[in-house]
């Protein structure tokens, strides 16, 4: 591995850590960051293939509140470091994902204690009137987020393949079995909460009906994709709820498109 991919793999990782606590780009989410990481590695498939397990386990992660979840950033980084760098199984990873995402949640407690001091800092130079001085505070407390994944990856990568191969390999198979049926559990888990959102009459419909889709076998997920977008399009269309009786009142009852005035209400 060469210099590059390092720094690569540490900026995917610093833009990661900086990402869970902004939620701006979610690029701390599983399917971008491990994805990531395995294309700046030079195995895209792996870390899409690992990306794509994490995520849905991380489905119906959310904070709420004081309340901060485990931390996906940190379980993507570091499994996807494992998987692409130094060649553990994608079942490996999953397995280890979510002790990964405990210990970047005991992580981020700290770094948002330590934190508290920035913001007395921020509040003295806002007092001074130091509108540069408030910035880089709030710059520094979002970079000290982006090094608490990017440390542990930076030791991640240091330590030797044949080390992580013998510490992998001592780890008993009820273990990583358990591990792994906890992790098809909290799956099951998100997607009830997934469910429970949007458990409404009127979206029940398209929640059967792509049940129903997912059966054809020679709909790939480009051609799912166009039939979601086209049943949303549709639905915008038709459904007098969006539509305002079909557009073609006055002037006063909208523009005569949904979407636009889906727009203008906000």
């Amino acid at each position: 591995m060469n210099f590059i991919t390092v720094i690569l793999i540490l900026v995917v990782a610093f833009i990661a850590g900086m990402e869970g606590i902004l939620d701006e780009f979610q690029f701390h989410q599983p399917i971008l960051a491990a994805t990531l990481i395995g294309i700046v590695t030079g195995h895209p498939v792996e870390g899409l293939l690992l990306g794509g397990t994490l995520q849905l386990i991380a489905l119906g992660w959310m904070n709420i509140g004081a309340a901060v979840a485990p931390d996906a950033a940190l379980a993507s980084i570091a499994s996807a470091i494992l998987v692409t760098v130094h060649g553990a199984s994608i079942t490996e990873g999953i397995a280890l994902a979510i002790p990964l995402a405990v210990a970047g949640q005991v992580l981020t407690m700290f770094v948002r204690t330590a934190t508290v001091a920035l913001s007395h800092g921020a509040d003295k130079k806002a007092s001074e009137g130091s509108f540069r001085g408030v910035e880089m505070y709030h710059l520094g407390a979002l970079m000290l987020q982006g090094l608490r994944i990017a440390i542990p990856a930076a030791i991640i990568l240091a330590v030797p393949a044949t080390a992580v191969t013998t510490a992998l390999n001592s780890i008993p198979d009820w273990l990583t079995g358990g591990l792994a049926v906890g992790g098809g559990m909290i799956v099951a888990v998100g997607y009830a909460m997934v469910i429970n959102m949007m458990a409404t009459p009127k979206l029940w419909l398209f929640f059967a009906l792509g049940f129903a889709l997912s059966a054809i076998g020679e709909l790939n997920l480009i051609a799912m994709g166009i039939i979601g977008v086209v049943l949303a399009l549709l639905y915008l269309q038709f459904s007098p709820e969006f539509n305002q009786g079909g557009g073609g009142g006055s002037a006063n009852t909208g523009s005569g498109d949904p979407l636009d005035d889906i727009l203008n209400d906000y």
